[in-house]
């Protein structure tokens, strides 16, 4: 599937919990207004807008169903975004996302002025790289190439990362909103900011919101377009095996290493959302029912910190993927 950069204007919104209506909006003139603190924006309360940018296809999907649910076509974005999430260690969420942005910096020779960095206001960071460094173009798997993109970035600095974030539909905070349980705003921090104070005035600086002005996008780097096209070409290599892999009806001689280690062990807080898609795509290779594979795997899962509607959600995202629901 192809799709024009210039349509890819729609997102949505969500005010309240997750669990609330997707509201179809203007992506960056939403973004904009949440950067800006605009009244319209309502930055005292828990809210939302979508990862990713969508077309007029979205449009008609969200408004025809009124929800965002099996939504499969193309997909954008002006931010790559990273997730680093420590359950109650702030100090070491603080350490990765110093580490992380230190690494985006020297590899596509940016100043630091250039991201978008925000404390999320409970336990970690939110960091935006601009895909303008590679002219990233919408496709229907232009969300997948952002995942894979980002996992290597992160894994070659030991950064452990949120995959989660990375679903065609996924819902992440909206910058100054306030986190509904600690009561902080998502705060946007410069980089000397980031690396310079200690994390609990980082906290202190999160009890408001505060306005700031969106960072000129960059132009093309090099390593950020051959990082950008090794990204695609694995994710298009992994799935036209797994075509042929169907098409020839033949699967796997044996359950994947981290699917065994999963259903044994669970995940990790940056890791589950990823290894709970990874290992339900992986079961659905051998044929696996829906039912069969939340019997394995939802236990794990829950027991991991994901909440049941998440646990569902990836368990049959991993099976769509490989085509099982």
């Amino acid at each position: 599937m192809t799709c024009s950069d210039s349509a890819m204007a729609y997102g949505f919104r969500i005010v309240g919990s997750c669990r609330g209506d997707r509201r179809l909006i203007n992506w960056r003139s939403a973004f904009v207004a949440y950067s800006q603190c605009d009244d319209r924006a309502q930055t005292d309360a828990e809210s939302y807008l979508s990862a990713f940018t969508f077309g007029d296809d979205f449009a008609e999907h969200l408004q025809t169903t009124g929800t965002t649910k099996d939504y499969a076509g193309c997909t954008w974005a002006t931010w790559l975004w990273f997730d680093i999430d420590r359950d109650d260690d702030l100090k070491a969420a603080t350490a990765e996302a110093r580490r992380l942005v230190a690494s985006l910096v020297e590899r596509y020779s940016l100043t630091g002025d250039e991201l978008l960095i925000f404390y999320s206001g409970s336990k970690g960071f939110h960091v935006g790289l601009p895909t303008s460094l590679w002219n990233a173009t919408p496709a229907a798997d232009f969300h997948a190439c952002c995942r894979k993109l980002a996992e290597k970035i992160a894994a070659g600095c030991g950064v452990a990362i949120d995959s989660g974030v990375y679903d065609r539909v996924r819902a992440f905070r909206a910058p100054n909103s306030r986190h509904p349980k600690t009561g902080r705003h998502k705060r946007i921090l410069g980089l000397e900011e980031l690396l310079s104070l200690r994390p609990n005035r980082i906290v202190e600086l999160a009890s408001r919101p505060e306005p700031f002005d969106l960072p000129a996008m960059p132009s093309c780097n090099g390593q950020a377009v051959r990082d950008w096209t090794e990204a695609i070409n694995e994710v298009r290599q992994l799935r036209a095996t797994a075509e042929q892999r169907r098409f020839s009806g033949t699967v796997p001689a044996a359950l994947n290493r981290a699917t065994l280690e999963f259903i044994r062990d669970g995940a990790g807080m940056g890791d589950r959302h990823r290894s709970l898609f990874s290992a339900a795509a992986n079961l659905a290779e051998f044929g696996c029912s829906a039912e069969l594979a939340f019997a394995l795997l939802s236990d794990a899962a829950l027991d991991s910190g994901l909440p049941p509607a998440e646990v569902r959600r990836q368990i049959e995202c991993g099976l769509r993927h490989r085509g099982t629901v």
